[in-house]
Order: C-alpha cells, then sequence, then structure tokens
C-alpha cells in the first residue's frame, strides 16, 4: 500500500510539473508544417520556441481597408498572408538564426496586427511571393497597429517579383499604428526597400546591416518618425531618404556604395544628420531635394560619391535646394567628391567648422580612423565622445559611436 501510495505521488509530481510547464505559456515545435496553427492556439503573452528545422506557410488572401503607401489611403488593397499574428502578443523565438527557416511564400510575410507587445528573435524570414497588387506593401515581416521587436532576424533573398508590378519585396515594413524596435538584424537581397515607414509608423532602428536590394535601404514617409543609428547601408539604389512629413535623427550609421544619393531628406522632413560616414554612393552623397525640408547636417565625413553617371542627383558631396537658415551646415568633413563637394551653395570648407580633408580611413569600408586622421576631434566641441575627448566626425563619434570596431576585408 505504501508503494502504491509513493507512486501516486510521484504521478501527482509528473502532473503537477507539466501543468506549471503549460502555465508558463511556453510551447517547443521542430519541424512543424503549420506554425499557423500553432500561433493560433497560443495565447496572448504566450512564447513560442522553434527548433532547428523549416516552417512554411500556406498563404491565406486579406483585404486591406486601408492602403498603407497610396495618395488616397481609404484604398482597398489586396495582399497574401504567410504567417498571422492578430490580435495577441506572442514572442516568437528561433534555436539559431541560420538553422530556423521560415519560408512565407506570402507578399506580408508574417504580419503583426492588433499585437501590442510581440518579439520575433533568433531565426531566418524568406522566400516571400510579390503580390499582384502594386498598392500592397509586401515585406518579410509588416507591423501594422502593433508594437513589435525584430532582434537577430535575417531577412534575406525575398527575391520574387512579377512583370506588372515595380515593386518588389522588402524588408520590414512599419504601417500605421506601428511602433517597431529593429535591432541586430541582417536584411540583405531583398527585392525592395530595407526597412519602410508609412503612415503614422514609428521606429527604433539601430545596429542592423541593411545590403543589397532594390530601393531604399531605409525609407521613412507620409508622417512617420524614426531614430536611425549604427546600421551599415550599401548596395540599395539609395541610403536613407525622409519624404513627406516625416521625422528622423540619423546619426552613426555608414551609407556607402549605393547606386543613387547616399542620405536625402525632401517634401516636407525634418531630419538631424549627425556623425555618419556618406562613402563612395553613385550620384551625391547627401543632398536636400526641397526647400521645405528642414534640418541639420553635423560631424559626417562626406567622401568620394559621384561615380555612378547622374541619375537622381548631381555627382557631388552636398547638394542643397534650400537655405542654411532651413538647414545647418557644421563640423563635417567634405573632399574628394567627383564632381565637387558643395553644389547649390556656397563652398562650406573653412566655415562653421567644416573641412575638406582626406579623413584617413585605416581600411576602407571599416571606416575607422587613423590616427593621424584630421577628423578627429574635430566635431562639434559640445558634443563628447564616450572616451570623454572632443566629438570626432564619423562613425566613431559623438555619444552614440560606441561600435565594435572592424576591419571590412
Amino acid at each position: 500500500m505504501r508503494k502504491l501510495n509513493r507512486s501516486i505521488v510521484f504521478i501527482f509530481y509528473i502532473l503537477s510539473i507539466l501543468i506549471l510547464s503549460l502555465n508558463c505559456n511556453i510551447f517547443a515545435h521542430k519541424h512543424i508544417q503549420n506554425l499557423q496553427t500553432m500561433i493560433d492556439n497560443a495565447n496572448s503573452g504566450d512564447t513560442l520556441f522553434l527548433k532547428n528545422g523549416t516552417y512554411e506557410a500556406t498563404p491565406k488572401p486579406i483585404i486591406e481597408k486601408i492602403c498603407g503607401n497610396c495618395m488616397e489611403p481609404l484604398t482597398d488593397v489586396q495582399a497574401t498572408v504567410g504567417f498571422h499574428i492578430n490580435d495577441k502578443a506572442l514572442t516568437i523565438f528561433g534555436e539559431n538564426p541560420d538553422s530556423t527557416i521560415l519560408i512565407t511564400n506570402a507578399g506580408y510575410g508574417i504580419l503583426f496586427e492588433n499585437s501590442y507587445g510581440s518579439s520575433i528573435n533568433n531565426l531566418t524570414v524568406t522566400g516571400g511571393i510579390r503580390d499582384t497588387d502594386g498598392n500592397a506593401t509586401d515585406a518579410g515581416i509588416v507591423v501594422k497597429s502593433s508594437r513589435a521587436t525584430i532582434e537577430n532576424v535575417h531577412i534575406v533573398n525575398n527575391t520574387h517579383r512579377i512583370d506588372t508590378v515595380v515593386v518588389g519585396i522588402g524588408g520590414v515594413f512599419g504601417r500605421e499604428g506601428g511602433e517597431l524596435f529593429i535591432r541586430n538584424n541582417i536584411i540583405r537581397n531583398n527585392g525592395w526597400d530595407g526597412v519602410a515607414l508609412y503612415r503614422g509608423a514609428t521606429a527604433v532602428i539601430a545596429d542592423n546591416i541593411i545590403e543589397t536590394g532594390r530601393g531604399a535601404g531605409i525609407g521613412i514617409t507620409w508622417d512617420a518618425s524614426a531614430i536611425v543609428y549604427r546600421n551599415r547601408i550599401s548596395g540599395y539604389w539609395k541610403g536613407i531618404g525622409t519624404f513627406g512629413e516625416s521625422r528622423a535623427v540619423v546619426r552613426n550609421n555608414a551609407v556607402f556604395d549605393n547606386l543613387g544619393w547616399g542620405i536625402i531628406a525632401t517634401g516636407n522632413a525634418y531630419m538631424e544628420v549627425l556623425n555618419n560616414v556618406i562613402y563612395h554612393n553613385g550620384n551625391c552623397g547627401f543632398a536636400v531635394w526641397r526647400e521645405s525640408a528642414r534640418g541639420i547636417l553635423k560631424n559626417n565625413i562626406i567622401t568620394k560619391n559621384g561615380w555612378k553617371d547622374e541619375w537622381v542627383c548631381p555627382c557631388v558631396g552636398v547638394w542643397m535646394n534650400t537655405s542654411l537658415d532651413n538647414f545647418l551646415i557644421l563640423y563635417n568633413n567634405v573632399w574628394d567628391n567627383s564632381d565637387g563637394n558643395y553644389e547649390g551653395l556656397e563652398d562650406r570648407t573653412d566655415k562653421n567648422g567644416n573641412i575638406s580633408k582626406n579623413p584617413l580611413f585605416l581600411k576602407d569600408n571599416s571606416f575607422i580612423l587613423n590616427q593621424d586622421s584630421p577628423c578627429i576631434n574635430s566635431g562639434d566641441p559640445i558634443i563628447i565622445d564616450t572616451d570623454g575627448t572632443r566629438s570626432d566626425m564619423g562613425i566613431y563619434g559623438g555619444p552614440l559611436g560606441n561600435w565594435e570596431p572592424k576591419i571590412i576585408e
């Protein structure tokens, strides 16, 4: 009888552990073919752990009542969704970003909708299929009316295109009411913008590698707003742009080897452009396209731009279509740009802290300054580097310049 009682106690002990595990809302599955079922069955606040393997979506059609990027926002849009997180907050965590693969088979690969407090981490999102409706804002991850963190995710090879639609599939897109935290991701080889923000979206975009695509590396449009820092952006048609009524703080980014402009402000946008390196872009390095745009250009290194025949702007370092009252230019090094350092205003060299000298990078594309660089301790004196000295120009200067120095071979 005592042995039987002990057995019963042991069974209840095991059952209690299982119940506690369920109450922790943690699920683990391997090689599941229908991740959407797992998402649908989860409760808000659950964490879904995905083992290494391939998780393939069955796309579903949706009709949106609000168009993210139309002149008339109340336009119906037909799209498809791969994985849909709707009306709940979930954490989706992969075992390994190289080996946990989500194949979306859809225009909106992963759609967060009415999902406040979700996050997706440590996996790959790929295999999108472009929607036939050109108004669909197709991307590997789309966030609308939600708050979502996207961290250590590889959004890659979403390259499917159709002849009847110019735009392709982007990396991460924020839509109306989206609050995005986009950190430490690789966004590579997709068919449109790396990161795009539309009406009402806000984002922190930091420490990402955004490379090899069409469109813009980062596009901030309509009335969206963003803080953009310590990203490497290359291989796009255009680097970083603010349009419409948008607002952006753009600091400590390396924007290089893009076909058109490096960084641009236009429309009624406001943009702070501090401590960036804008290097070897096809046409202009930095541009203010419209007089109504406002902001400040400070502590940047703008060099060797203009290697491609003129396309979207002159092959110069800085192209200004506004006055210095609207857009301040202070403490920049603008040097060795193909058709001149400045166009649309008089040369700013030796005025307001601006210089024009070889920055002496230790190695191209690392953007680390040689110890003899004229950009060291030459930034705005009211801005302090993390070592307590006067700010350097370029991406390792200022309070956000705490990159891990890296020499690119």
